[in-house]
């Protein structure tokens, strides 16, 4: 059997591997390539239409609830260190709009939000959560689908440990203070069977 080559683009530049600052000279890397302990991640399987809903349509209340100060994005990386540049899936941002951003640094991260899906449960459920308590996120939030319905997990960093703490597990509606006062009626986000 014959291996087919791999692209040029595939090697990193180094021989140390791959940068954070590398992936914006990716070009022809797939779409939503993250960037984990300087190994390149890419989205391979198709994500679901229940996964794209949740993240648009939460998103779009997460936006609305936002006071002055706060920017909410989709997909946009954070770049946690020189070696890892994952993609929440949403963001909450103190940081002013920029068009030609392409990543934000920890600080200017307020909430980092994680759909899970099948092909990023165990990155969305344990290794992103610890990187994103290491670099000193201040709000986690991880949606998991319980038959067909968000429920979505929150979290808040512990400074000292500089690891999360269980906030709540909201299903239906999503009532919290921080890192904004968001009430977000979780059944609008996909549509009723």
């Amino acid at each position: 059997m014959v291996t087919p080559a791999l692209p040029d683009w595939m090697f990193p530049p180094r021989p140390s591997g791959w940068e954070a600052d590398d992936l914006d000279h990716l070009a022809e890397a797939p779409r939503h390539t993250e960037l984990i302990d300087g190994a390149l991640i890419f989205m391979m399987s198709p994500r679901r239409s229940w996964h794209s809903r949740v993240v648009e349509n939460l998103t779009f209340a997460l936006r609305h609830a936002a006071p002055e100060g706060f920017e909410v994005e989709r997909e946009m990386s954070v770049r946690l260190d020189k070696r890892s540049r994952p993609e929440p899936d949403i963001l909450a941002v103190t940081a002013a709009y920029d068009p030609d951003r392409t990543w934000y640094a920890p600080d200017d991260v307020a909430l980092v939000v994680e759909v899970v899906s099948e092909e990023s449960a165990d990155r969305d459920r344990g290794i992103k959560p610890f990187k994103y308590a290491q670099a000193g996120i201040r709000h986690f939030w991880r949606v998991e689908d319980e038959n067909g319905s968000p429920v979505v997990h929150t979290y808040e960093l512990d400074a000292l440990t500089r690891s999360y703490v269980a906030t709540g597990i909201h299903r239906d509606r999503l009532g919290v203070p921080v890192p904004f006062p968001s009430d977000i009626d979780l059944t609008t986000l996909t549509p009723r069977r």
